[in-house]
């Protein structure tokens, strides 16, 4: 453009020359030049038609490919981030890491015992069954043609089923069986929670220790071994499951002292804290009572069954060792009793029932101290978003978010008229 200019003043300089000379006129003129511009790669055609290009093979057959310079704000965080403290990152991701490769080594752990357990109470229970019917078949046969030997038979059949009896009674093969299957879906859980955090974020100092103690808070819930360590299967009290890290109440004071200022909520909203705990009342007062109520049940039977079955043929055991027509016939008739009452116990699972109701008691107590320390939070960029904590709720229920909306309005209601909400807040269990 400059050359163009300066050109164009040349001709123009020589034109009034020349027509000058004609006249004998000398026409002097001053040339100034204009600065040099500036180009931009971006200005450049070539550099367009390029960018054009690269844009079309990037979108073209439907995939869209971001670019480096195209990346949002948080992305741009969260590499700067790492850049600053690269050692420190990586180090927890290792640590994050071993933590995983322990996670799944438990979780097949579980998996095997469980397994071998289940097997245990099939074949536990036939046996005994089997000891207890052919005893029986034998006291039967010794009423009608008195031998000592078919009462040396009965009787030690029924003292070996007394005490295979005595033994299922106290360990449950059943509950142990659903107790390693609990246990590997929550270790499953926990390693899915791992792999996310490993993808989706920097692990910190805090997310590892967290982790650590989520580990040994379900080795101490649902324990491998059975001697010293095996849950008592017939407590006083029936008491839901509690697989995860216990919140003191230090922390949840102190964790509720801290306030922030109230531009930013994450998601929160006054009425969202509201509704979850209207949600908080119901699973209180509804799920979780009930569940206790029907594991109290169950723990009840579950006791009157286990010292029957074994009483039982323990009298078996001792009329046949006395001998005579009445006492084979108490024998029989105890002894067919006693395999009913087996199979009953160890063929219906009643330990399993336990075990499922104390499980489903847990989960909505967990629900509750956890929807409890969320809003107990007042820093709310230390929350989880309030949108998604609510879509993760309502998932956990069954429910829609409309349905969850319905349900907190129930019970705000039933609260302000002093009447009992008539649902369930989940629909799952």
């Amino acid at each position: 453009m400059a050359a163009l200019q300066a050109s164009s003043v040349l001709v123009s300089s020589s034109s009034s020359s020349y027509s000058g000379c004609s006249s004998k006129r000398t026409i002097t003129a001053a040339i100034q030049l204009p600065k040099p511009l500036k180009l931009s790669i971006a200005d450049d055609p070539s550099v367009v038609i390029t960018k054009s290009l690269v844009e079309e093979l990037s979108t073209r057959n439907g995939y869209a490919f971001t670019e480096p310079l195209q990346m949002d704000v948080a992305r741009k965080d969260m590499v700067l981030e790492q850049r600053r403290s690269p050692t420190s990152s990586v180090e927890m991701m290792k640590k994050l890491y071993a933590i995983l490769e322990a996670v799944e080594d438990r979780v097949e752990m579980h998996d095997n015992i469980g397994e071998q357990r289940d097997n245990w109470n099939k074949l536990l229970l036939n046996s005994v069954n089997m000891m207890t019917l052919t005893a029986a078949t034998t006291a039967t046969m010794g009423t009608v043609a008195p031998a000592p030997s078919l009462r040396v038979c009965s009787a030690l059949l029924f003292t070996a089923a007394t005490g295979m009896t005595l033994v299922m009674s106290k360990i449950q093969p059943s509950q142990l069986a659903e107790e390693q299957r609990n246990a590997s879906r929550l270790f499953r859980k926990l390693q899915c929670e791992i792999k996310s955090m490993l993808v989706l974020q920097s692990p910190t100092e805090s997310d590892v220790e967290e982790t650590m103690e989520k580990v040994l808070a379900l080795d101490r819930a649902y324990p491998l071994p059975l001697l010293g360590a095996m849950l008592e299967k017939f407590p006083s009290r029936f008491e839901p499951a509690a697989w995860w890290p216990r919140v003191s109440n230090d922390c949840r004071q102190y964790r509720g002292g801290k306030t922030v200022a109230k531009t930013e909520r994450n998601g929160w909203s006054e009425d969202l804290e509201v509704e979850m705990r209207a949600i908080v009342q119901v699973l209180k007062s509804k799920d979780k009572q009930d569940y206790l109520r029907l594991g109290n049940l169950a723990l009840k039977l579950n006791k009157m069954l286990a010292v029957s079955a074994p009483l039982l043929t323990g009298i078996a055991a001792a009329g046949s060792a006395f001998g005579g027509s009445t006492a084979m016939t108490v024998a029989a008739i105890t002894g067919a009793m006693a395999a009913i009452i087996n199979s009953f116990e160890h063929g219906g699972q009643v330990g399993m029932v336990v075990e499922m109701y104390r499980n489903c008691a847990g989960f909505f107590e967990l629900l509750e101290e956890t929807i409890e320390a969320t809003l107990e939070e007042r820093d709310y960029r230390k929350r989880e978003n309030g949108e998604m904590f609510e879509m993760k709720v309502a998932m956990k229920l069954g429910r829609s978010l409309s349905e969850l909306r319905d349900l907190a309005r129930k019970s705000m209601a039933s609260c302000i008229d002093g009447s009992e909400v008539d649902e369930f807040g989940s629909k799952l269990f």
